[in-house]
């Protein structure tokens, strides 16, 4: 019976445990990956996927258990060690030096060398026959910082590939591609597990895992749950196993009554930072009181800029932008804030004071009122019972409640303190840049059901989001982005995501979008 067994896993992590100060990030899980199956990783925020591919992969050493190769106990220091046992991994954030050449990325670290001199022919040649094998197409002598994001995953996929690694991690692979990029990295995968290779899949989003997994393992809160085959489950589920209650995976809400204009945005301009072209170029567009107008597109498309020139970030070189009637193209940010209310894109950065506590936070814009201090002082109980209340309607989880230093909260318990910061300040526009960015379905609900309650109360809410779902269930009218330029003005209920897919890919563009650019609806 065990010699059987055996055969059938390629990879077995058994009763892993690692810990990091204060938290069991990996609490005794198991985790069987058979030969040639595509296998998924589900979880919350925080439940232990990255932790858990990081310990196979060699980047962490784990407190307890073993790790097992085709029955085979095997000891991973390094990621080196991982390589040679045949196990690749696709990070998150690509691992690619953008000044080489696609070329040199896949060969990088495994160069094949004949008196110390690089044979390149060679290693074209085997990258070309892979590239063939998987469609995989790329143009081998195109620089990284010139190719897409969809063209930089596929460098990844080859990097692996070359070096006939046969166990294949994936780490969130989707989170920066359109839809069709979507469709056709789950075809990669499908023929990639045809030809025996094993994949492991890190994943929060539902649809495609039921798509493209055999079986899909569920952790929760650094917990094993259980492993089930995809094809006798559904979504519903899943995100019950993962969040542990019943989720709304649909955005409940009525449709939108629309009021006066809010936000006027005309012919604005931001130049871009990176190259000559302008990052915003000749925008136009209007947010009314009590709707969700959504700005979609892929990443790096202007889209960051655009919100930088409204909020106070970037100056912009042309245009003007009008807030509940006043000119505020050049105002300060305190200035813009009286109005505005802003859920930034990078949370880190533009979101928290990390070395501050939640309760500092909390009052960042708002600690010169006089509810919070006098003459100067803060007054310390008042903030305190203004963080509470907050921490506790927005269930908001930290170590130590208003006293926990922003930095040491999770990713998913920050965004909930900015967003209900930002909330709480009941300002007329709410500009909310991937406010569920790196969610799980729980928390995701949560959100989108707070937008939804703004609008209804008369706001005026502009999102910005590159999660298509998230696009085609919140907004209730959306304007693409391509380039710098809006490109089209699509009707949630009237268009499907394939055709929101060709108007972010530039594929297809509107007539009258921008006053009269753009002739023709097909590029």
């Amino acid at each position: 019976m065990e010699q059987n067994h055996n055969n059938d896993y390629i990879i077995e992590m058994l009763h892993i445990t690692k810990e990091f100060p204060g938290i069991k990030a990996n609490d005794d899980i198991t985790l069987q990956l058979r030969r040639g199956e595509i296998h998924a990783l589900l979880g919350e925020n925080g439940a232990g996927k990255s932790t858990l591919m990081s310990v196979l992969f060699g980047l962490y050493q784990p407190e307890k258990g073993e790790i097992r190769k085709n029955g085979v106990p095997v000891k991973i220091n390094d990621p080196n060690d991982a390589t040679a046992l045949g196990i690749g991994m696709v990070h998150q954030h690509f691992k690619l030096i953008d000044v080489f050449t696609v070329l040199d990325n896949i060969i990088l670290g495994a160069e094949d060398t004949k008196f110390g001199f690089l044979q390149k022919k060679k290693a074209r040649q085997k990258v070309k026959e892979l590239s063939e094998k998987y469609g995989l197409a790329i143009d081998m002598d195109a620089k990284v910082e010139d190719i897409t994001v969809g063209m930089q995953q596929r460098v990844e996929i080859l990097k692996m590939l070359y070096r006939d690694n046969e166990i294949l991690i994936f780490d969130e692979p989707t989170a920066v591609l359109t839809p069709q990029e979507i469709d056709e990295l789950m075809e990669i995968m499908r023929s990639l597990a045809k030809e025996g290779k094993s994949i492991l899949f890190i994943s929060h989003k539902l649809n495609e895992i039921m798509a493209v997994a055999d079986r899909c393992t569920v952790l929760r809160k650094g917990k094993y749950v259980g492993t089930i085959d995809t094809a006798k489950t559904n979504k519903q589920e899943l995100s019950n196993m993962m969040v542990g209650r019943p989720v709304q995976l649909e955005v409940q809400k009525s449709p939108a009554k629309p009021g006066e204009a809010v936000l006027e945005v005309e012919h604005f301009t931001v130049p871009s930072k990176l190259h000559k072209k302008d990052a915003v170029h000749d925008v136009t567009f209007t947010a009314r009181s009590g709707e969700i107008l959504c700005i979609a597109g892929i990443d790096g498309n202007g889209q960051t800029e655009l919100v930088y020139g409204l909020t106070g970030l970037e100056k912009p070189s042309g245009g003007t932008v009008k807030l509940c009637g006043h000119d505020i193209t050049h105002a300060k940010i305190r200035e813009r804030g009286k109005e505005m209310s802003h859920i930034p894109e990078d949370r880190h950065k533009h979101g928290l004071v990390l070395d501050f506590t939640l309760e500092q936070n909390m009052v960042l814009q708002r600690y010169y009122e006089t509810k919070f201090q006098n003459h100067g002082f803060i007054k310390a109980d008042a903030v305190r019972e203004y963080a509470d209340g907050l921490i506790e309607q927005f269930d908001v989880r930290s170590g130590q409640g208003p006293i926990t230093v922003a930095r040491s909260m999770s990713g998913g318990n920050q965004q909930k303190a900015i967003v209900a910061r930002e909330l709480d300040r009941d300002k007329a526009l709410i500009v909310a840049v991937q406010p569920t960015r790196g969610l799980d379905v729980g928390a995701i609900e949560y959100i989108h059901k707070q937008l939804v309650a703004e609008r209804d109360r008369g706001k005026a809410v502009l999102l910005v989001s590159l999660e298509l779902d998230e696009v085609m269930s919140l907004s209730d009218r959306i304007l693409v982005m391509y380039e710098g330029e809006i490109v089209g003005e699509l009707d949630p209920a009237k268009t499907t995501v394939q055709e929101l897919g060709l108007y972010m890919a530039g594929a297809k563009r509107q007539h009258n979008t921008q006053e009269g650019k753009g002739e023709g609806s097909d590029e």
